[in-house]
């Protein structure tokens, strides 16, 4: 799809109205479209009918254009106004020609791993975010959500109903995900991708095609969890494929996926990713089932047990804090007394207002902006502009319930803006295209209605998706610890010379663009890095990927 063309519709949209789904059988998508929004009807409305995958772009006959993403951006779409033209790609660099590199980006890029939308690495180029529209009319632009995440958790759940009704989303969702290829799926030998991989067996069973299962190990002690891959492949009878990635293989391919992208992107599962998909297309596979949302959907991530610790502090009166708790913890006494410490350390946690809690743990912030980034680069940019766009994103949900608004958080940050560009981009470059059963409108129907203490049963992680699955995932697998495909780059970097001489000249690099302190490179490389290579290494890897697509999309580029 070119920056100039004035149609662009992907994903696989399915139509609520009777008459729209008719039209799309009987004349295609665009077709449906546009009768969707035919008379000049009001789009938010014409969307919220309108489930499934899609990114929009259409000029309509009234001469309005149009541009839409579903609700969790698994479809993508980009916009530029040039004078009192609208232009609409997928790709941001698509529409990049003779813009600027946005410093603010790289911030965002640093603070995030991701470029959060609307913005893109590029000024006046910006992506839609999830579940939003925008209408161009008489050269002015109008962005806004059709869709907010509405919690409605029922009064008196029953168990046994919602079991049935999820497992019959669950087994409905994957089947509309296969598209009579070979059935294929990622495999972690986690809980999401085992309940795919187990799905994908039963609703593929009686066509006679035995699902495909693909997973990437390590040599590295505590990343490799291939015996949990491989127990759920013989528990489901897949036909099971292994690839062990090596420190080699990330120096062949870092600048390869860095400069796929269309702009700086840091999540480091993107290579595993890679040569899991790469693995399924040499063995003939051309669509590929992926697990992410399960954690997100249904209260699978550790931070909501974690913040739901902190609030216990807020539940405890304010007066009763302000003149008790507060003065007895907080104070240099409390803090140097052992039996103190923590208590005092978890006070100071708790009183940070959420979203910001969150974030205290933020590599960047925690390595110290200023020790990172040159004074120059600092000077062209907003610190606080991340914290004020996750505020926004934090408040918008509607629901009291503090789990439901970190789902919804995560389905922002963690899904539309992380997780799936990582899978989405890295099966695209494989040659693959890709489906998130778990995203489907049946499950996130589910997951709207289920209650707080379903998601999280006292400290208890995704209670009810666990207990539902229970007697059809291995027991093994429900108890596990969340893993993934987590890549071992920073225990590799400090024994492998070329990935080490391809993470440092990567760095030097970005020194040299006037963006990275010299005396911290040093630091990171010489020290800081041996000292822990899972922490700093994370570090490295999002400079490094940065530093690669600069010198792929912007090599003239400095501060």
């Amino acid at each position: 799809m070119t920056a100039l063309s004035r149609t662009l519709l992907t994903g696989s949209p399915r139509f609520g109205a009777a008459q729209l789904a008719q039209m799309q059988e009987a004349q295609g998508s665009e077709s449906a479209w546009r009768q969707a929004f035919e008379g000049g009807a009001n789009p938010a409305q014409a969307l919220a009918g309108i489930q499934g995958s899609f990114a929009l772009g259409l000029d309509l006959a009234d001469g309005r254009s149009v541009l839409a993403v579903d609700r969790f951006a698994i479809e993508t779409l980009c916009y530029r106004v040039v004078g009192n033209e609208l232009r609409f790609a997928s790709r941001a660099d698509e529409l990049a020609e003779g813009a600027e590199i946005d410093p603010q980006a790289i911030y965002d890029y640093l603070y995030f791993h991701v470029i959060p939308a609307p913005r893109t690495i590029f000024k006046d180029v910006f992506r839609l975010p999830a579940g939003h529209f925008a209408v161009f009319s008489e050269g002015k632009l109008s962005v806004q959500p059709f869709w907010t995440p509405d919690f409605q958790p029922l009064a008196k759940p029953d168990f046994g109903t919602l079991k049935s009704e999820f497992l019959q989303a669950l087994a409905d969702s994957v089947q509309s995900q296969l598209d009579g290829s070979k059935p294929a799926c990622f495999l972690s030998g986690g809980t999401d991708s085992s309940t795919i991989a187990g799905m994908l067996a039963r609703v593929s069973g009686p066509s006679g095609q035995r699902p495909a299962s693909y997973s990437i190990g390590f040599e590295a002690e505590g990343y490799d969890e291939m015996a949990y891959a491989r127990l759920a492949a013989k528990h489901f009878q897949t036909e099971h494929h292994e690839y062990y990635v090596t420190p080699q293989d990330l120096v062949q391919s870092i600048p390869l996926v860095a400069g796929f992208y269309d702009q700086p992107f840091g999540n480091s599962s993107a290579l595993p990713a890679y040569y899991c998909a790469k693995m399924a297309k040499q063995d003939g596979v051309t669509k590929i089932l992926a697990g992410d949302g399960g954690d997100e959907l249904f209260g699978g991530n550790t931070r909501y047990a974690k913040q739901k610790v902190f609030g216990v502090y807020e539940d405890i009166p304010a007066g009763l804090r302000a003149a008790l708790v507060d003065p007895l913890l907080l104070n240099g006494v409390a803090e140097a007394t052992p039996l103190l410490r923590k208590a005092s350390s978890y006070v100071r946690q708790a009183k940070v207002p959420m979203p910001d809690r969150l974030q205290t743990y933020n590599l960047l912030e925690r390595l110290g902006v200023a020790e990172v980034l040159s004074p120059a680069f600092l000077a062209s940019v907003n610190q606080a502009g991340p914290q004020a766009q996750q505020a926004q994103v934090w408040a918008a949900p509607k629901t009291a319930h503090l789990v439901d608004r970190m789902l919804a958080f995560d389905w922002r940050y963690t899904l539309a803006e992380a997780d799936l560009p990582k899978v989405r981009g890295t099966t695209q470059l494989a040659g693959l295209s890709v489906g998130f059963p778990m995203l489907d409108e049946r499950m996130l129907a589910i997951a709207l209605k289920l209650p707080g203490d379903y998601k999280l049963k006292g400290l208890k992680l995704r209670w009810f998706f666990k207990e539902a699955l229970r007697g059809f995932l291995p027991d093994e697998i429900i108890t596990k610890k969340k893993q993934g495909f987590g890549l071992p780059f920073g225990v590799w970097a400090t024994r492998h010379a070329e990935l080490k001489a391809l993470a440092a000249a990567s760095l030097e690099s970005l020194v040299a663009r006037g963006l990275v302190n010299q005396r911290f490179v040093r630091q990171l490389l010489d020290q800081r890095l041996a000292e822990h290579p899972g922490y700093y290494g994370e570090m490295l890897w999002i400079l490094m990927m940065l530093a690669q697509w600069l010198q792929k999309h912007a090599p003239g580029y400095k501060v």
